[in-house]
């Protein structure tokens, strides 16, 4: 499917629509115009603005068969100050201008129903949950590194449905810190979201290939339950170097927990991890282990974690720094 990045919010000086309308830029009368990335921003606030930037949109959307929109914001507001209004309203500028945002998406949504657009946290705080009204799903961070998005995801998922949630594998070095982490880890992280991949096919090993195979199948046979799930945070990023959290069926019938360890720990403890959502009479059988747990023992004594497998398993997924480790429960008819 074909899709198409825009940031409509955005100008540049040497554009024939500033030199029509200079009045359209945001800033403030008589005071130095600060620059972004090369870009200053558009008065939202202005609904000839919102007009002209949808009528354009528009125009492109109706020739051409586009399916997503992503929605970018990447320039942070500076110069609050909106020429179409006079000194008094000044104070009202930020709020109006998040209402012209919301009157250009109302007006593309409804005139194109069938595009998925995507907004974007970036620049401004303009991610806000009035967003999800009228884009089911938000880029969360330019920042794809797997550590980092431990926080990026969690932090988000205490206002966003994790289904909301922008997340990809991209590759390594990470572009922003540098950092090397599995293909297993950074899939491991970026299932809880919409999932995707962000990297050159064509730089990939063989076995990286079969790898990202094996992850598709994994996504797509549990994507109902990562979407429709109930999602629970069970070990804080913000409190150590553990993350974990797991996503339960409606029916409870079916949970895949996601466990997470920054960095080992030299003659670390016996470690359990107390799970959530699950009926507290039923059995489960867990991945990776060939005991079953009732659904109690799970909840108050906890998954154990530090078990043979992880010890006897010599593959580099079950030790070391950034580990992930997920398991899939299934109830025990």
């Amino acid at each position: 499917q074909y899709g198409l990045w825009f940031e409509p919010e955005m100008i540049s000086m040497d554009s024939d629509l500033y030199r029509s309308h200079p009045d359209w830029l945001m800033h403030t009368p008589g005071r130095r115009i600060s620059t972004g990335r090369k870009q200053f921003v558009l008065d939202f606030a202005n609904p000839e603005v919102v007009t002209y930037i949808g009528d354009t949109m528009e125009k492109i959307l109706d020739e051409a068969s586009i399916s997503y929109i992503k929605w970018d914001m990447n320039r942070s507001l500076s110069e609050v100050y909106s020429l179409h209004y006079p000194a008094d309203q000044q104070g009202t500028i930020y709020h109006r201008f998040i209402l012209g945002v919301y009157a250009l998406y109302d007006r593309l949504t409804k005139a194109h129903p069938e595009i998925l657009f995507e907004s974007c946290a970036a620049g401004g705080a303009r991610f806000d949950p009035g967003m999800l009204y009228y884009a089911p799903q938000t880029w969360t961070s330019d920042d794809t590194d797997a550590v980092e998005r431990l926080k990026i995801q969690y932090g988000t998922s205490m206002l966003y449905p994790i289904s909301s949630m922008g997340s990809h594998v991209s590759a390594i070095p990470n572009h922003q810190l540098h950092r090397l982490t599995s293909l297993h880890m950074r899939f491991a992280v970026a299932i809880f979201g919409t999932f995707g991949y962000e990297l050159d096919p064509l730089a990939l090993t063989e076995e990286e290939k079969d790898e990202i195979r094996d992850q598709v199948r994994f996504m797509k046979k549990y994507r109902r339950l990562i979407q429709f799930g109930t999602f629970y945070r069970l070990q804080s990023p913000f409190q150590g170097t553990e993350t974990a959290w797991m996503v339960v069926s409606e029916d409870k019938t079916q949970a895949i927990v996601g466990y997470y360890r920054v960095l080992q720990e030299i003659n670390a403890p016996f470690r359990r991890l107390k799970l959530q959502g699950l009926t507290p009479d039923r059995l489960y059988a867990i991945s990776g282990k060939e005991e079953q747990e009732y659904g109690i023992e799970l909840q108050r004594a906890g998954l154990v974690l530090t078990d043979a497998s992880a010890s006897e398993n010599r593959d580099g997924r079950n030790e070391g720094d950034y580990l992930a480790r997920l398991f899939v429960l299934n109830a025990v008819d």
